[in-house]
């Protein structure tokens, strides 16, 4: 048995996530779809992690046990010509037995896209969060500043989140860019909570525009409440970079 390994890229704008679901279309599905139809039988892939509806990957990672493998080549030019306009499969290798998607990765990164100018941006709309009032970059990057580190994030997990507990490493929170322009959140650690890096987003924001006092972020996280943070920013502002597989320095 071998391991192959996937590095996708998609537009999730119009699929309700990574997982198979029944109120939608997936990418998981589409890339299962165009699997099976390589090997002539059904495959199931294992991913990284799951994206939310409307979230996008320039570095998505699947996988899934092989007896047979085919040649490297023709997972990407074979899948590619089976997988819809928006997914992709950028790289593909076959590793030992034992590789697993989920299990083997040590860190993510994650940029956040916003648009801030006073008028809309049609071109960027399914990419970005078109935020109208000037953001202060200063603010945002102080507030960032203070959630570096191991800590507990319940103050930024989504409700519903499955995750056995909210501690994680925040190694990259960094804000790039200034007002009147596009300004760019990339968060990167060991692993994210569902919702996390929304959360995140949309409480630096808050601060961004005057609304939260960005010294206030040590409480916030003490506190672990949820409904101390700011407002979940919409998914489509939301790609997955890339996926870690060697352990930080």
């Amino acid at each position: 048995m071998a391991a192959v390994k996937l590095i996708l890229e998609y537009d999730g704008t119009r699929y309700a996530g990574w997982q198979v679901q029944p109120n939608g279309p997936s990418i998981q599905a589409e890339v299962e779809r165009a699997l099976s139809t390589l090997h002539k039988g059904p495959r199931r892939v294992t991913a990284s992690g799951r994206t939310d509806a409307g979230v996008h990957a320039r570095g998505q990672v699947a996988s899934f046990q092989e007896e047979r493998p085919l040649p490297v080549k023709a997972y990407v030019l074979g899948m590619n010509a089976l997988l819809p306009e928006d997914i992709a499969v950028r790289e593909a290798a076959l590793l030992p037995d034992g590789f697993d998607a989920r299990r083997s990765a040590r860190g993510k990164r994650y940029r956040y896209r916003i648009e801030n100018r006073p008028g809309r941006a049609p071109l960027s709309r399914l990419q970005s969060w078109q935020v109208f009032r000037p953001l202060d970059a200063d603010a945002m990057r102080a507030a960032a500043a203070q959630l570096l580190g191991r800590h507990d994030f319940g103050a930024f997990r989504a409700s519903d989140c499955e995750a056995a507990h909210a501690v994680r490493e925040l190694r990259r929170l960094d804000v790039l860019g200034e007002r009147g322009g596009t300004i760019e959140v990339v968060a990167e650690a060991t692993a994210f909570l569902k919702h996390m890096v929304r959360n995140l987003v949309g409480t630096l924001v808050e601060c961004g525009l005057g609304r939260r006092d960005p010294a206030g972020m040590a409480a916030l996280l003490a506190s672990r409440d949820r409904t101390r943070a700011g407002a979940t920013a919409p998914p489509q502002g939301l790609c997955l970079e890339e996926v870690f597989y060697e352990d930080p320095p």
